[in-house]
């Protein structure tokens, strides 16, 4: 647990100190070079720094174990963490449009071509950086991290598309292509669809969790599977499993020969119980109700 809180603490790290980076460079360049595209994509980028710290502080608490107050531990924090980015991100996109909306009211002069290259650079930065958290993410199956790991991803394609935004609108100006200055605004509110896409698909996954979904049915049948190897158990009678943050947490009910010792009955579950946990290593707690079963005549 530890080994997985600080490299978790490391990816929201650089990513901290990278989105302080970006956020001061798009949203100067994106000020003196005259593109509403690449300041909101600063301003998306000043939410990534708002959102990394708030899972720094988060992290600590999501590994801690199982205690008296929490019998099933703190790995919900994360998904909260997750929720309160996703509105974050909401607010965000909302500000972008109206930003964006309103210029087209006013005079439009082309952005500088050093706007467009502070999106490339923001560009081939975020596409390591996503791929990075993702792969560390999916490692330590991490909600947080993964969270990161998605704004990162929103990065990536609002970038290119503020890059492009910003190159028409110079290619306006200079061929003299009244519409084409307008690529700058385009491009910045199609930054605000794709921050909103990330925000609606991070709140749906969240409330989800929250409200203890199931999940899915392929994985409960490889549950089901294991724990039907087990010659002992004559009927599966019932199973469940919810996430709970970064772990799994397993119900089941399973039949039983009616003669078995209270002592053989407990061996058996411990060793469900630890078979499960040893092949899938997001299970950290396996209950299991024992049923009496007698055979049919």
């Amino acid at each position: 647990m530890e080994n997985r809180e600080s490299i978790a603490k490391k990816v929201a790290w650089i990513s901290v100190i990278s989105n302080i980076i970006l956020t001061i460079g798009k949203m100067v360049i994106g000020t003196a070079g005259n593109s509403d595209a690449v300041f909101a994509d600063g301003i998306h980028s000043a939410a990534d720094v708002f959102a990394s710290v708030i899972v720094l502080l988060v992290i600590k608490l999501a590994n801690k174990p199982a205690d008296e107050d929490h019998p099933y531990g703190h790995g919900k924090a994360e998904v909260i963490v997750s929720g309160v980015v996703g509105i974050l991100l909401f607010l965000v996109a909302f500000y972008i449009i109206y930003e964006a909306i309103m210029g087209f009211f006013h005079h439009v002069e082309a952005p500088s071509i050093l706007a467009m290259w502070v999106a490339v650079i923001s560009y081939a930065s975020k596409e390591y950086l996503y791929r990075y958290s993702l792969r560390i993410a999916t490692a330590h199956n991490s909600k947080a991290i993964e969270a990161i790991a998605l704004d990162h991803k929103a990065d990536i394609v609002a970038s290119i598309a503020a890059a492009a935004g910003v190159l028409l609108s110079i290619l306006g100006d200079k061929f003299d292509i009244a519409f084409l200055l307008y690529g700058d605004k385009i491009a910045s509110l199609f930054v605000a669809y794709l921050i909103f896409k990330i925000a609606k698909e991070m709140l749906t996954e969240a409330f989800h969790i929250l409200l203890e979904r199931s999940i899915d049915n392929e994985v409960l049948n490889d549950y089901i599977a294991v724990i039907s190897e087990f010659p002992e158990v004559k009927r599966i009678d019932k199973i469940r499993a919810r996430e709970h943050g970064h772990y799994i947490l397993v119900d089941l009910r399973i039949s039983i020969d009616h003669d078995k010792t209270i002592k053989q009955g407990h061996d058996l579950s411990r060793e469900i119980k630890k078979t499960l946990i040893k092949k899938y290593d997001n299970i950290q707690e396996v209950l299991i109700h024992l049923n009496p079963y007698f055979k049919e005549v």
